[in-house]
C-alpha cells in the first residue's frame, strides 16, 4: 500500500504515502508496542490516551482496531454505562441517543405522519424561450 505521492510533494522529502493499516488497543503495555513497532502499518494506542483521528482517520469510519481484553475491560471504567456514571471521570455520562427509534424512512412514510403532512406542490409551468 506503500504509493508515490502526486504532485509537487515528491520533491519536498513527502515522496510517498501510505494508507492506514490496523490499530492495536491495549491497556497495559506488555511489549506489545515493541512487538507491533517493526509491521509496516500497524499503529498502537494506549485505550486511555485514544484519538478519534487515530480510530477514524480522515473522519471516515471503518478502521480495523484490535483490542485487547484489557483494554475493553478499561473502556467501562473510563466512560461508564448508560445506567451508571464513569468511575474514573467525574460528572462524566454517556450520551443518550437523540432517537430511540433510528429507521428515518420508516417515521417519515409511516401513516401518522403522511396524514398530518399537506399535499405535494405542483411544479409552476414552464414557458418556452422567445426567439426573435
Amino acid at each position: 500500500s506503500k504509493k508515490v505521492r502526486a504532485g509537487k510533494g515528491k520533491m519536498r522529502n513527502r515522496r510517498y504515502t501510505m494508507r492506514r493499516g490496523p490499530l492495536v488497543v491495549y491497556s497495559e503495555d506488555n511489549g506489545i508496542v515493541r512487538a507491533m513497532r517493526n509491521i509496516p502499518g500497524v499503529e498502537t494506542a494506549c485505550v486511555t490516551r485514544l484519538n478519534l483521528l487515530s480510530l477514524a482517520p480522515g473522519g471516515s469510519f471503518g478502521r480495523f482496531v484490535i483490542w485487547t481484553q484489557g483494554a475493553f475491560k478499561k473502556l467501562g471504567e473510563l466512560y461508564g454505562t448508560l445506567k451508571s456514571g464513569a468511575p474514573l471521570k467525574k460528572n462524566y455520562h454517556l450520551p443518550r441517543a437523540e432517537m430511540e427509534n433510528a429507521d428515518l424512512d420508516r417515521i417519515i412514510n409511516s401513516t401518522e405522519v403522511q396524514s398530518v403532512l399537506r399535499p405535494k406542490l405542483e411544479a409552476p409551468k414552464k414557458f418556452e424561450m422567445k426567439r426573435n
